[in-house]
């Protein structure tokens, strides 16, 4: 019989234990032993600028137009739009980015109101839908929406123009999967896809020009 001592499980755990008890016990490195904590940078970058706590002056670019408001940083554009410059096209709904009705086109790209800042938003070039018509005239996605019965209780209607406004302007594809895609992000509760959809391809499909 071999002398080597045997090596069991009982004592392989054992031997893990002490290991991680020894290991615990260790001398903390002595900058962990002061208490002090070391505090972040505060040296702001040369470009930045601090704003607030309080209201603060801003320029906005809207429907080709500077607008001028005093809001607080914490503003959204949504309520700088529909509260300060009573620009109310754009709807309020879910106030979190989920259901499109507050859509804008920000330098054209459709962006959700609710989840930007109003001073984030100064020195871009800002589309509501209230912009979306000339010199009185409804554009031609505007008319196609009444063409197809494509609004009814109207909440999610700014925003459904908007994301469609911004695909009829692109060069994207304009077949029914890319529309679909392009309205990944309006929510339309009545369930009125089919008639939305339809007016696009109306438009689109060169009955209508422009968008």
């Amino acid at each position: 019989m071999s002398d080597r001592p045997r090596l069991t499980r009982r004592g392989l755990l054992r031997g893990f234990g002490t290991a991680t008890v020894i290991a615990g016990c260790a001398t903390p490195k002595a900058e962990e032993t002061t208490g002090e904590v070391q505090a972040p940078p505060t040296d702001l970058p040369a470009d930045a600028s601090a704003i607030g706590p309080g209201p603060a002056p801003l320029t906005l670019q809207i429907n080709g137009q500077a607008r001028a408001l005093e809001v607080a940083p914490n503003t959204t554009l949504l309520a700088a739009l529909r509260d300060h410059l009573k620009l109310t096209g754009t709807k309020e709904v879910c106030d979190r980015g989920a259901c499109g009705a507050c859509m804008v086109l920000v330098d054209g790209v459709p962006l959700n109101a609710c989840m930007m800042l109003a001073h984030d938003a100064e020195g871009r070039a800002i589309t509501t839908v209230e912009g979306l018509a000339s010199a009185g005239k409804l554009s031609a996605i505007q008319e196609a929406f009444i063409a197809h019965d494509a609004a009814q209780c109207g909440y999610c209607t700014s925003g459904m123009l908007i994301s469609a406004s911004a695909l009829l302007r692109s060069s994207a594809p304009k077949d029914q999967a890319s529309i679909t895609r392009a309205l990944a992000g309006n929510l339309c509760r009545c369930g009125s896809y089919h008639h939305i959809v339809a007016a696009i391809e109306d438009v689109a499909g060169g009955a209508k020009g422009g968008a």
